[in-house]
């Protein structure tokens, strides 16, 4: 491997990301939702120029890479301190999500991919899912646009529940618990599910923060079901011929939070390795987002938003409706 060849690409992606960071800060928005548009609006450097091994080696390696340091946010007694009653409520959650993703898809046209990919990103962790799950899902021709889609709207999707749910959550009179509850189990991102969190109160924010790591938590048991369900699919074998088998980023996700469950780890460790997980991430996404083709986003039409909408909506009635009959 040449790592000189990679290094303009590389670069390129770097630079992108931290633009995006200064964007958010600024104006207070989604870093990953910048880095994407930044990444598309520079989509013509990935054609045919020495940029493009970089943005490829940034897009597949620095990606997994950051879903794999996500389990330092985890430990197990966050699911402990949870309650077994709510984490069952959550998996349910989450399943019914993805199934109801997978039936509209089918219902809708779109490729079944496509309905796995928008409803583990809902149901879980926004951006973040899905990243992690395209990266283990088969190749197909459209897979790089439909993870673009899929980012694109479970991040504005998430915006816009961490503005609205709040009045929601003082419409409906819930108290701090279930308040946290709902917030957590339902806003795509963790970002946007601390500033609504502690919109309300710190008890709630507190709160709101444990349900959704409890539920990222859970990102790589549904990633783990996607391969299995791929290996029988194809009969072990994914689209691009190569064997179905658990991906090392996923062993290593699990490792660090088995390590950050047992043994007591530093806080400017865990703090300093967040924050790269988090800019690999937006750097992953911009590379991603170089690599489209934005005349086709544009081809795809409505029923991509409508099927995200009603994702979003589906998980927000599932978690309501719990809290009133429970």
């Amino acid at each position: 491997m040449n790592f000189k060849s990679y290094m303009p690409g590389i670069s390129v992606t770097v630079i992108t990301g931290l633009a995006a960071l200064f964007l958010s800060e600024h104006y207070n928005a989604p870093a990953m939702l910048f880095a994407l548009l930044l990444g598309i609006a520079m989509s013509f450097i990935y054609q045919e120029t020495p940029c493009k091994a970089g943005i490829e080696f940034v897009a597949s390696h620095v990606l997994k890479l950051g879903v794999a340091l996500l389990g330092l946010r985890i430990a197990l007694d966050d699911l402990i301190s949870l309650g077994w009653q709510s984490i069952v409520l959550l998996a349910l959650a989450i399943a019914s999500t993805i199934l109801l993703g997978l039936v509209l898809a089918k219902v809708a046209g779109l490729k079944k991919s496509f309905g796995a990919l928008t409803g583990g990103s809902v149901a879980i962790c926004g951006a973040s899912a899905a990243m992690a799950i395209t990266a283990v899902l088969p190749d197909y021709k459209d897979k790089e646009r439909d993870t673009l889609l899929t980012v694109i709207g479970v991040t504005s999707l998430s915006t816009i529940a961490m503005v609205v749910y709040p009045i929601v959550v003082s419409y409906l009179a819930l108290d701090s618990a279930n308040a946290g509850l709902f917030l957590g189990g339902t806003i795509h991102d963790v970002a946007q599910v601390v500033g609504a969190g502690y919109s309300i109160s710190d008890e709630t924010g507190n709160l709101s923060t444990l349900v959704k790591l409890v539920r990222v938590s859970m990102l790589m048991p549904v990633v783990l079901i996607m391969l299995i369900v791929i290996k029988q699919f194809y009969n072990g074998e994914a689209c691009d011929g190569k064997a179905a088998t658990i991906p090392g980023f996923l062993i290593a996700f699990v490792l660090l939070m088995l390590l950050n469950s047992f043994i007591e780890i530093p806080a400017a460790v865990t703090q300093t390795a967040t924050e790269f997980s988090s800019f690999a991430l937006v750097t992953a996404i911009a590379a991603i987002g170089m690599k489209s083709n934005l005349a086709k986003l544009t081809s795809v039409g409505i029923k991509p938003i409508i099927l995200m909408v009603t994702e979003t909506l589906w998980i927000a009635g599932f978690i309501l409706a719990a809290i009133y009959i429970l």
